[in-house]
């Protein structure tokens, strides 16, 4: 097993979702859902250094998003609250993973911060401790946290582990960023999908309620999903966008579609986890 240290790259993988059915709302406005996260092996990576101070500092601030808000400094911030720590930390974010492409790029991160910390600052939090920790960040971070490719419902905290195929996906990525709340607050999100029963559920089944609304919002994300379904009928939207994606059984043939990418579509090749790299920290 890995020896995770203060020198270590620490990964923060990916997530397709392999579908997304929004069954419901709650009262407070909350939706209901159901879906898969899968994890690939496309990562941001993150690097600690010890501090003598309490400090989080990020030492890679992301243009546009001050420090204080950036998810990554939060959860530093949040483990430090919660288990009284007085130890500080020096964050860098190597960032490959588009914001506002429904990867869960700043979900992931957030949660190598608090797998990451809790490790190396000792703090003894229990992995379930620390997804709940990751709920008062965003909805996403607890599946990072809990590391395993799950069949997710509620508001995405609950959780069934899944046995995945090997797989190779195909991801392009249209060049707009999509806000996650101008999807879901759309009148005209289906809201009522029949649930699915976790246990009949079988890969390649079930479509991505968000992806209507975003390619009436955002033409490019349409006009990659077009392009991909020609080649791979399945192809659905992850998460709310803007990110499409296909799945193959053979590398090979995601190979092959990835090689007849149009001029301008920017896209990548990437293979499926059977867990998150931090699964056993």
């Amino acid at each position: 097993m890995k020896s995770w240290t203060w020198d270590s790259d620490w990964p923060a993988p990916a997530k397709l979702n392999l579908f997304l059915h929004v069954v419901g709302r709650r009262a407070d406005g909350y939706h209901l859902l159901q879906t898969v996260f899968r994890f690939i092996d496309r990562a941001d990576t993150l690097r600690f250094a010890p501090r003598a101070d309490d400090r989080i500092v990020l030492a890679t601030p992301i243009p546009g998003v001050p420090p204080d808000s950036d998810l990554t400094v939060r959860a530093a911030r949040l483990l430090q609250q919660a288990t009284g720590c007085t130890q500080g930390a020096t964050i860098s974010l190597d960032k490959r993973l588009p914001m506002g492409g429904g990867l869960g790029g700043g979900s992931s991160d957030a949660a190598t911060v608090l797998l990451a910390l809790n490790h190396l600052w000792q703090t003894g939090l229990s992995r379930p401790a620390l997804e709940k920790l990751g709920l008062g960040l965003g909805a996403d971070v607890p599946v990072f946290v809990h590391g395993r490719n799950t069949f997710a419902e509620g508001v995405g905290e609950a959780f069934t582990d899944l046995e995945l195929p090997a797989a190779s996906y195909l991801v392009l990525h249209p060049a707009v960023n999509v806000p996650t709340a101008a999807i879901f607050g759309a009148p005209e999100l289906r809201r009522d999908t029949p649930p699915i029963e976790t246990a009949k559920w079988r890969p390649g089944q079930g479509h991505n309620d968000l992806e209507a609304v975003a390619c009436s919002k955002f033409p490019e994300v349409a006009t990659h999903l077009a392009w991909l379904k020609q080649h791979a009928p399945e192809a659905m939207m992850t998460g709310s966008g803007a990110c499409v994606f296909a799945g193959f059984a053979r590398r090979s043939a995601a190979e092959a579609v990835f090689r007849a990418l149009p001029a301008g579509f920017d896209g990548w090749l990437a293979d499926g986890l059977a867990e998150h790299p931090l699964a056993k920290i």
